[in-house]
C-alpha cells in the first residue's frame, strides 16, 4: 500500500516537472512563432516556421532555394526553372495569373509573391482565402540580401540564408569597388525587340548598369519596362548596346552603322535569366555586364586616341 502511494506521488511529481519544462520553453516539440515585415511594410505572422511554401515567380523560387527554404517549397510559378529540382514541382500560375484551385489543394502556410507582377485583386483574394502572404520587391541590389535573410527567418533556415546574404554583399562590394568609378559608358539595354522594350530609371537593372560604371540612356523614363521607339535609341546614340541571348537581336542594330555602339563594335549579349531575375545570380550577370562595359571603354578610348 505504501509502495503504491509512493509510485503515484512520484508519477505526479514527474508529470508536474515535465509541464514545468514545457512552460519554461525547453520542450523542442513546440516551434516558435514567426513575425517578419515584408518588403512593402506588411507584417507577416506565422504560428510556426513555414513548412509548405509557394513561390509565385521564378525569381522568388530562386531566392527561396538560395535561402535554404527549398525542402519546404511545394508549388511554383510558370518558368521556375532554376534550380533544376524546381521544375518537378506543381505549377500554380504565372505572371498575373494564379490557379487558386491548385493553391488551395497544396495547403501552403506561406505564399511569397513578387509585388510588381501580382495584381492587387489577386493579392487581395489570396489574403481573403486566409493565406499568409509575403510580398517581395527588391528596389536595390543590396535588397536581395535582405530578402534572403527574411526568407530564412520565415522558415527558420537563418544559417543558410545569412551565409548566402553575406556572400552576396561581399561580391557586390567587390564589383562596386572595381567598376563603379570607371569612366561612364552610355548603355541601351534591350529587353525585347518587337515591340522595342528596355528598362527605366526605377528598374533594378539600371542599378546594375550604374554598378558597372554605365549610364542607362533611359534614366529620365519613369516606367519600369517602357516600350520605346527606334528613333529614341538612335537619338540617344548609346556607346554600348546589351541584349539578352536571343539570336538576331544584335544583328538588327548593324543596319545602323553610324550608331557609336555599332561603329565601335560594342554589341554585347548577357543572359536575361541572370540580369533580369532579382536573385543571387544577378551578380553573375552583373560581372558579365561589367566586363562587357570595360571592353567598350577600351574600344572607345582607342578610338579617341587614334
Amino acid at each position: 500500500m505504501i509502495l503504491a502511494i509512493f509510485k503515484r506521488a512520484f508519477l505526479y511529481l514527474f508529470t508536474i516537472a515535465l509541464m514545468g519544462v514545457s512552460a519554461a520553453g525547453w520542450a523542442v516539440s513546440v516551434p516558435p512563432s514567426v513575425q517578419v515585415t515584408d518588403a512593402v511594410g506588411n507584417r507577416v505572422h506565422l504560428s510556426a516556421p513555414a513548412r509548405r511554401v509557394v513561390g509565385l515567380a521564378p525569381n522568388i523560387t530562386e531566392l527561396l532555394y538560395a535561402a535554404g527554404v527549398g525542402p519546404f517549397v511545394v508549388g511554383v510559378a510558370d518558368h521556375s526553372d532554376y534550380p533544376l529540382v524546381a521544375r518537378a514541382l506543381p505549377v500554380v500560375g504565372g505572371a498575373g495569373r494564379i490557379d487558386f484551385e491548385q493553391m488551395l489543394a497544396l495547403h501552403p502556410d506561406l505564399v511569397v509573391v513578387w509585388g510588381s507582377a501580382t495584381p492587387t485583386t489577386q493579392l487581395g483574394r489570396l489574403r481573403r482565402l486566409g493565406f499568409a502572404v509575403y510580398v517581395s520587391e527588391p528596389h536595390t541590389i543590396a535588397d536581395i540580401a535582405e530578402e534572403l535573410k527574411r526568407f530564412g527567418q520565415l522558415a527558420h533556415t537563418e544559417s543558410t540564408a545569412n551565409t548566402a546574404a553575406d556572400r552576396f554583399l561581399r561580391e557586390l562590394s567587390d564589383l562596386r569597388t572595381r567598376y563603379s568609378q570607371r569612366p561612364s559608358v552610355s548603355v541601351f539595354y534591350e529587353v525585347w525587340d518587337h515591340p522595342l522594350m528596355s528598362v527605366g530609371a526605377e528598374h533594378l537593372l539600371s542599378r546594375v548598369i550604374e554598378l558597372c560604371g554605365g549610364r542607362n540612356i533611359l534614366t529620365e523614363h519613369g516606367n519600369l519596362a517602357p516600350t520605346i521607339s527606334l528613333e529614341t535609341v538612335l537619338a540617344a546614340n548609346p556607346e554600348a548596346i546589351v541584349a539578352s541571348e536571343v539570336p538576331g537581336w544584335l544583328n538588327d542594330w548593324r543596319a545602323w552603322p553610324r550608331l557609336t555602339a555599332v561603329d565601335r563594335g560594342n554589341l554585347f549579349e548577357v543572359s536575361g535569366d541572370l540580369l533580369q531575375r532579382h536573385t543571387p545570380r544577378l551578380l553573375e550577370g552583373a560581372r558579365l555586364l561589367c566586363e562587357a562595359l570595360e571592353t567598350a571603354r577600351q574600344r572607345l578610348h582607342r578610338a579617341t586616341v587614334q
